[in-house]
């Protein structure tokens, strides 16, 4: 990897000793799980091998409650359109936080369609769900009420626990997308009563094409497409032997690494900010402090984000995000930005630093004169 990659939220490069690990079921052991011959039977190994190490990192009642998928957008559809549609008798309300990856929001969406109602909890100004506001939104009929556990936007963490009771006391099945979180932070599905959970593969540097859905014991949902009996009949097709154990190892080492990586990291974050926060008319986004240990975000005023992360690319060799990479590509202001109270011209700056294994502290003055530079450099073109 060249340059300084700042990047990890969207894509981390693939653990060399995942590959490793994993490269044998690219050609010399791609046998198919559901075979009965023995090529077969060492493919299931190596899938159960890895649905036990996923399930270790969030500890799960037991492996059989981790499904697997072919990324954390498919694991996010299959929870939500899933439990709604198998319980639609019991009730016909579906909530989400205001600032939900998109997967998330253009579920409900299509769920909306289908006739389902659909409320938006709202976030204060550094993220946090109103927890008041949530309360009064949750019903019985609320089959499936969705809040993540970190946003990888500006990196505040939620109080899921407190969530996770809110939602169980009045309503019914609580789901979290855990991409953001996994691996940085601990997370316990069992405490923290969480009844299905997303995961990621290639955000624990893992293979793409592989993410995970845990769904608790106490909870039934429906397929999102019918074919085979894989993955418990709920994600039917050939598994991507490579990728699911590959995701498994990652899960492994995230598990084992995490403590270390993450005071590691979060020494660098805070390095990070303080510097930059120097620079006039520079705020940092999301919470000061709940907030993942390897993310950094911030707000410049009267430049725009993508001018700032083309800048940095081109002349600094730094890469770097402005909101998500699933939805950075329409232009529009960050959904997550405006949830917190900016405005659209506010929320365009926006700068977003994710830190992983291949950053260091050496690098803060590097990052922060190329921050400073660049922002120097595009207000003196800006006609703000």
């Amino acid at each position: 990897m060249h340059g300084i990659y700042l990047d990890y939220q969207s894509a981390m490069p693939l653990d060399p000793r995942v590959l490793e690990f994993a490269k044998k079921y690219l050609a010399e052991e791609p046998g198919n799980p559901s075979a009965l011959h023995s090529v077969g039977l060492a493919a299931k190994s190596a899938v159960e091998e890895a649905r036990a190490k996923a399930a270790d990192l969030i500890n799960a009642e037991d492996a059989s409650n981790i499904i697997f998928t072919g990324s954390a957008t498919e694991a996010n559809n299959l929870a939500i359109r899933g439990v709604a549609l198998r319980n639609a008798v019991k009730g016909n309300r579906v909530l989400a936080s205001s600032m939900e990856h998109i997967s998330v929001l253009n579920a409900m969406k299509e769920l909306q369609k289908n006739g389902f109602q659909l409320s938006l909890v709202p976030v204060d100004s550094e993220g946090i769900v109103d927890l008041v506001a949530l309360d009064s939104l949750i019903s019985k009929e609320t089959v499936v009420t969705s809040i993540m556990y970190a946003n990888s936007e500006i990196g505040t963490v939620e109080p899921i626990k407190e969530i996770g009771q809110m939602v169980h006391e009045k309503g019914m099945f609580l789901h979290v997308d855990a991409v953001a979180a996994q691996g940085r932070i601990p997370i316990d599905v069992q405490s923290d009563g969480i009844d299905l959970l997303t995961l990621s593969s290639n955000d624990i540097y893992g293979p793409q094409g592989a993410g995970a859905l845990y769904v608790s014991p106490k909870v039934k949902i429906q397929p999102a497409m019918v074919g085979g009996g894989q993955e418990r009949g709920l994600r039917p097709g050939t598994e991507n032997l490579f990728a699911i154990a590959g995701m498994g190892e990652a899960a492994r080492l995230a598990k084992l690494e995490m403590k270390e990586e993450s005071e590691r990291l979060r020494s660098i974050r805070d390095g990070l900010i303080k510097e930059i926060l120097k620079l006039d008319e520079a705020y940092l986004t999301g919470h000061p402090t709940r907030r993942l240990p390897n993310h950094a975000s911030f707000r410049f005023s009267r430049i725009e984000g993508e001018s700032i992360l083309l800048t940095m690319d081109a002349m600094f060799d730094i890469q770097i995000s402005t909101g998500s990479a699933c939805s950075s590509r329409t232009l529009e202001p960050s959904h997550v930005l405006l949830a917190i109270g900016l405005k659209h011209e506010q929320a365009h700056g926006s700068m977003v630093i994710t830190l992983g294994k291949y950053n260091n502290p050496d690098q803060i003055p590097v990052i922060a004169n190329a921050v400073s530079q660049t922002v120097q450099r595009l207000r003196a073109l800006s006609p703000l």
